[in-house]
């Protein structure tokens, strides 16, 4: 479907790695902390962390709690192919120094994602490309901008911009 030229231009973008750490507990428990999400500046491992409910404003005596844990890019990237049972470990390790007052999770997911965030966009795209004209084919994404908010709402403004010149 697609040309070489494409296929080029698509292998070059490329992208950060990293882990997500989810931390599921029972209805009743209570995560005693004085914010909804904290950005961490200064841990080697631990990016990001939210109490997830608190943060969408949805706690519920139903529904436990969730807390959710990003890495760095840096960690992600030495750890990609590492045991993920040792890194769920390393992950959680960081997690008690920095909040130790957490209580066990009833259920621990940890997610490896190999591709998080752009580092370097697809070139010459000015978000999206153009893959094939009959049918129409398009693909587009912050892999053809930037990985943040306004690089998503600009690749959707290209994508629909693009379907509307071929109607």
């Amino acid at each position: 479907v697609i040309n070489e030229s494409q296929k080029q231009q698509l292998e070059s973008a490329s992208y950060s790695s990293r882990y997500a750490l989810g931390l599921f507990y029972e209805a009743s428990t209570r995560i005693d902390v004085p914010w909804a999400a904290q950005y961490i500046t200064d841990n080697p491992c631990i990016r990001f962390i939210s109490i997830d409910n608190k943060k969408r404003n949805i706690e519920s005596p139903e529904i436990g709690p969730s807390v959710v844990v990003h890495t760095t890019v840096r960690f992600g990237t030495e750890h990609l192919d590492s045991d993920p049972a040792e890194v769920q470990q390393l992950i959680l390790s960081h997690l008690e120094k920095i909040v130790p007052s957490l209580p066990k999770p009833a259920s621990i997911k940890c997610q490896k994602w190999r591709y998080s965030q752009v580092t370097k966009a697809v070139p010459n795209c000015l978000g999206q490309m153009i893959l094939h004209t009959q049918p129409l084919l398009i693909c587009g994404g912050d892999g053809f901008t930037c990985s943040n908010f306004d690089g998503c709402i600009d690749s959707a403004m290209s994508l629909a911009e693009a379907v509307k010149s071929h109607l």
